[in-house]
């Protein structure tokens, strides 16, 4: 079991207090669909079997305008994640590119025995290649990257872009896993993160500005300075605007209650895991910037449960509203939480290696962003956990 939350000093993440910029212009450089019918070519995909195709180490980076400082503390808690975390490089990616067709051959008879293993991964943040490695390594894909798990069940937290280099990729592997694996008898779903949310904003809203308890904002603003990466934005379609706008925000599975925040703001969007789910959605829907902003901001709370006094008192809150006997969540990266990590000008931190979850608030709740964006680990682990 993971170290006790509560040790250190405690970390908060930067807030901005004006958070507008300019518009930018988006040229797209790269169309997932390209080859297909009604599209122009592009330069041939990874295919399984096909020789690796040589990539540059990173996309450019592209110069933003500078950042307002920072507030003296952060208004109503509202914690916006990290700026400027590091971006590894981008290999030849191991499954098909971005819009490839699944073909699914027949539908599975019901198989003995009840469900397969339970499976739940942390933020991924755009590092495809971290994935691919790790659901290989853990016997859900095989060496093309396509699905091997048969009947087993596999959860994703959230937060799929930003701040990696291939945040679009992501979405494409996971949305073509569940296909992959409901043909299988097993299924792959995933809940919906604050950087979906953010993403999302940034598409439908650009520089619209949006009331917040931090000042004036935009999204498109809110994006660049939380990691958004400009080729996300440059291969974002409908498809993946649709997917990710349908996305659940909380699920109850074996016992385990799934969320991606740290937080209990999902209490002001209903009593029941139905409720807060059709809430979230019909906010999206309406098309608000207003409300789809406070909505993001409320998902981007974090530390509920990281005070030894508090916070076992509030995971039980949310136990008792919406089921299970243990949360287990993204969002709050592990070092955060043990309050080990350096400072957020960029220091270098001497702080723990992320081995594994970490089980904190009584044992009660289970944190599962392993830092894959500095330089920890993506967390890709079966439930439940052997204590």
């Amino acid at each position: 079991m993971a170290q006790g939350a509560g040790q250190g000093p405690a970390m908060r993440t930067e807030t901005l207090r004006d958070f507008r910029v300019p518009a930018a212009e988006y040229t797209p450089e790269f169309h997932p669909y390209a080859g297909t019918p009604g599209h122009p070519a592009q330069p041939a995909a990874h295919h399984p079997g096909a020789a690796p195709v040589q990539r540059s180490a990173a996309p450019e980076p592209h110069a933003y305008p500078a950042s307002p400082a920072a507030p003296a503390e952060d208004p109503d808690g509202y914690t916006p994640t990290q700026r400027d975390l590091p971006v590894i490089g981008q290999g030849a990616r191991p499954s098909g590119g971005p819009g490839d067709t699944v073909q699914i051959q027949y539908v599975p008879e019901e198989r003995p025995g009840g469900p397969g293993p339970l499976w739940v991964v942390g933020d991924v943040h755009g590092y495809l290649d971290e994935l691919v490695a790790e659901l290989r390594a853990k016997g859900l894909t095989d060496s093309e990257g396509h699905w091997a798990a048969g009947n087993a069940r596999l959860w994703f937290l959230g937060d799929f872009t930003d701040r990696g280099p291939d945040g679009i990729g992501v979405i494409d592997l996971v949305m073509r896993l569940s296909a992959e694996a409901a043909a299988a008898g097993g299924y792959c779903k995933a809940l919906m993160g604050n950087h979906e949310l953010l993403l999302i904003g940034a598409k439908r809203f650009g520089d619209t500005p949006v009331s917040s308890g931090a000042g004036t904002a935009t999204f498109q603003a809110a994006w660049l300075l939380n990691g958004g990466q400009r080729t996300d934005m440059e291969r974002l379609e409908d498809v993946h605007l649709q997917w990710m706008s349908r996305l659940d925000a909380a699920a109850v599975v074996d016992d385990h209650l799934l969320l991606h925040s740290d937080t209990i703001a999902y209490l002001d969007y209903g009593d029941s895991v139905e409720a807060v789910n059709d809430t979230v959605k019909q906010a999206l829907n309406r098309n608000d910037a207003n409300e789809c902003w406070d909505l993001f901001r409320k998902f981007t709370k974090r530390f509920s449960f990281r005070d030894e006094e508090s916070g076992p008192g509030e995971v039980r809150r949310l136990l008792a509203t919406y089921g299970g006997s243990r949360i287990v969540h993204g969002h709050s990266p592990i070092p955060y939480l043990l309050g080990e990590v350096g400072s957020e000008d960029g220091e270098d931190s001497d702080g723990p290696t992320v081995e594994g979850p970490h089980v904190y608030a009584d044992g009660l709740a289970i944190a599962m962003d392993g830092g894959v964006t500095m330089a920890g680990k993506l967390l890709v682990v079966e439930l439940p956990l052997r204590d």
